[in-house]
């Protein structure tokens, strides 16, 4: 009866043994009136001749260290309501000699149009967007990531001219020479979808650490116009005129901890025909 009551609990606990997620190997020990197994004690003979058995419990591991606690890094980080402020312009490559640009210009007199017409102040920030979220998945252990948002563009084009944007069948634009004008913006928003390669080069501190962010980004034009300021007050005009619905562009971030430097250039063309300008933004991006 002993030795089948010995060989039920040994089977009992070499079964409750496998089963426990151990990397450590099983040692088995036997001597005298006990046998070892792993954490597991059988003593075969106690004071009235009875078979007991004691089992102590396994040691579980922990991410303490040496009193240190590691912690386990998220594979997906999330940042809501990412602001970004700075400067809005564009590459203008049009071909001012050809007659389509001419064209687009109406009102020049005997001077054709040319690259000065549609000339910007460089010195108003002009460049807003609000990203609703960004949020960034490990691809390789928090160093490699993909990043990737949705959010509103609203880029500013402050003119140095009277340009003036006229809606119809085949919108044109017009020199508004009996304006004085003390601001003048073309005005284009967008929903904007970036995606991004990350690098980060300290995960566990990525409030101090180094990143380097590149990639693309698709907008859709949902609204644009043009304000005036002058002698004759303000004067809104909303249209989306002949600018193009889609914007595709190469961006870029890098930063040190919450705030970092962005920047964004279009590989399409801010009008549909008439002029061959691609816009660019850079600027200050915050993130918590």
């Amino acid at each position: 009866m002993k030795r089948a009551v010995l060989a039920s609990l040994f089977a009992f606990f070499s079964m409750s043994l496998f089963a426990q997620e151990d990397s450590s190997k099983t040692i088995i020990k036997s001597g005298g009136d006990t046998i070892q197994i792993g954490s597991i004690t059988i003593i075969t003979k106690g004071p009235n001749n009875n078979t007991k058995a004691i089992i102590s419990a396994p040691i579980e591991k922990n991410n303490q260290q040496k009193g240190e606690f590691v912690k386990k890094r998220k594979k997906v980080s999330t940042n809501w309501f990412v602001w970004d402020i700075g400067f809005s312009g564009y590459n203008d490559k049009t071909n001012y000699a050809s007659s389509e640009a001419q064209n687009f210009l109406h009102n020049q007199g005997i001077i054709p149009a040319s690259k000065g017409d549609y000339a910007l102040k460089g010195s108003r920030i002009s460049n807003f967007n609000l990203w609703f979220f960004m949020q960034r998945a490990s691809l390789v252990n928090n160093v490699v990531n993909l990043k990737y948002g949705f959010g509103i563009e609203s880029n500013n084009y402050f003119y140095k001219s009277s340009i003036t944007y006229v809606d119809g069948i085949s919108p044109y634009t017009v020199h508004s020479f009996d304006k004085e004008l003390s601001k003048n913006k073309l005005v284009a928003n967008y929903l904007t979808v970036p995606i991004m390669l990350n690098i980060n080069t300290n995960p566990s501190k990525s409030r101090t650490g180094l990143q380097l962010s590149a990639g693309i980004s698709g907008g859709y034009l949902y609204g644009s116009r043009q304000k005036q300021k002058g002698t004759e007050g303000i004067v809104k005009n909303k249209s989306d005129f002949n600018l193009e619905r889609w914007k595709l562009s190469y961006i870029a971030e890098l930063g040190l901890g919450p705030i970092k430097l962005y920047g964004s250039l279009a590989t399409t063309k801010l009008h549909q025909y008439g002029l061959d300008q691609h816009p660019y933004t850079i600027g200050v991006r915050f993130s918590n």
